[in-house]
C-alpha cells in the first residue's frame, strides 16, 4: 500500500499535502482500493469555508458511497477540473492527478494533529 512519507493522514482515510497556506486534499491508496471503481464525486463549491471534519463530499463506487472528511479548515479555492469526466482518476493516481480539492488553510496548526504516514500505515494494518 501506497504511503507517501510527505502527507498528513486522516484516520478516515483523506490526506493533505501542504506548500505555504495552500493544501491539496484527497483520500489515500488504501481508500481508494477499499471503495474500488470510483463512478463519480460529488465535492462542494469553489469559495465554500469548511471546518476540519466537516463533510466536503461524496465519493461514489461501483458498490458504495462514501463521505469524505476535512482534514483541515480552509477555504476551497479549486476542485480537480479531470475529475468530472474522469473520476477514475482517483484510483489510478490517488496522490497526484486525483486530488481532489486545493484549498487555503485557516489554520495550519490543526496539521499537528493529523497523522503521519508511519502512524496511518499502522492505522490501516
Amino acid at each position: 500500500m501506497n504511503v507517501p512519507a510527505n502527507l498528513k493522514y486522516t484516520e478516515d482515510h483523506e490526506w493533505i499535502r501542504t506548500e505555504g497556506s495552500t493544501a491539496w486534499v484527497g483520500i489515500t491508496d488504501f481508500a481508494q482500493s477499499e471503495l474500488g471503481d470510483i463512478v463519480f464525486l460529488d465535492i462542494p463549491v469553489l469559495g465554500e469555508k469548511l471546518s476540519k471534519g466537516d463533510v466536503f463530499g461524496t465519493v461514489e463506487a461501483v458498490k458504495t458511497v462514501s463521505d469524505l472528511f476535512m482534514p483541515a479548515s480552509g477555504v476551497v479555492q479549486e476542485i480537480n477540473p479531470l475529475l468530472d469526466a474522469a473520476p477514475e482518476q482517483v484510483n489510478k493516481d490517488p496522490y497526484g492527478a486525483g486530488w481532489l480539492v486545493r484549498i487555503l488553510l485557516e489554520d495550519p496548526s490543526e496539521l499537528e494533529t493529523l497523522l503521519s504516514a508511519s502512524a496511518y500505515q499502522s492505522h490501516i494494518e
